[in-house]
């Protein structure tokens, strides 16, 4: 018998997998079989040799998010040589300031990174797995503001708020025609976006004190929840939003 978390065979497109958590889980999805395509703006060398050392296969593609001018590419390259199964939407941006100064600017460029880009990539791979009627599975990584409003941060909290809706609302669309939407919402991760957090001493030792796992988490701790919703292990699982997040939100 096969692992249900095997994923071998299968092709998954990970948007910022250049570093992060977008690497944390290109890298689990790999190393349980799945052929990995890296969507990002940067060089994704680190990635592609973690994935490679541990003889997984990892393929680059080029893109900036900020528009949906490179969608079409994107979904095209990704598909000449076979279908994409799995989709996660990672990539994402924050802008910080107190919502009474937050500009205009600010807000747009947010929001078109972490949502209405990601919504349309979504459309653009779904209508491939309907036409061919395989399914697949879509994972959007949402945040522990699609739960809670946080602070100085109104367009991120706004767009995970908004990504965490739009999980429930493919879900109900799609969950009859085989494809599985979810969400993971990652808690306090070491990450660039939170790199102004843990070096304000205030705000770190504040955060750590409410994190029962007593620690901030590391990429490589989301990536066995990736695995999961990606595998015939969540053939059942429709609109879920799982918090990885230390127990968090159970405090």
């Amino acid at each position: 018998m096969t692992s249900p978390f095997d994923l071998s065979g299968k092709r998954a497109l990970v948007t910022g997998a250049n570093t992060g958590l977008g690497q944390g889980i290109a890298v689990a999805l790999a190393a349980a079989g799945a052929e990995v395509i890296g969507v990002g703006r940067s060089a994704m060398d680190e990635t592609r040799d973690k994935i490679e050392a541990a003889g997984g296969r990892f393929r680059a593609l080029s893109a900036d998010l900020s528009t949906l001018e490179p969608v079409e590419r994107i979904v095209s390259q990704a598909s000449e040589d076979g279908r994409v199964d799995i989709l996660v939407n990672n990539a994402g941006i924050i802008r910080r300031a107190d919502a009474i100064d937050f500009t205009e600017a600010d807000w747009d460029a947010v929001m078109d990174v972490n949502l209405k880009t990601t919504f349309f990539l979504t459309q653009g791979f779904a209508r491939r797995m309907l036409e061919d009627g395989k399914g697949g599975k879509v994972i959007n990584i949402a945040s522990l503001l699609s739960f809670q409003g946080g602070i100085r941060i109104p367009s991120y909290t706004a767009s995970k708020s908004g990504l965490a809706g739009l999980t429930r609302l493919l879900a109900c669309e799609w969950a009859s025609r085989g494809i599985n939407v979810n969400a993971i919402a990652p808690g306090y991760f070491v990450t660039n976006n939170t790199e102004a957090l843990r070096e304000d001493a205030a705000r770190n030792e504040a955060i750590l004190a409410r994190i029962p796992a007593g620690h901030w988490g590391a990429p490589e701790e989301l990536g066995g929840a990736a695995v999961f919703l990606a595998s015939r292990a969540a053939t059942y699982v429709h609109g879920v939003v799982l918090p990885v997040d230390g127990g968090w939100l159970a405090r």
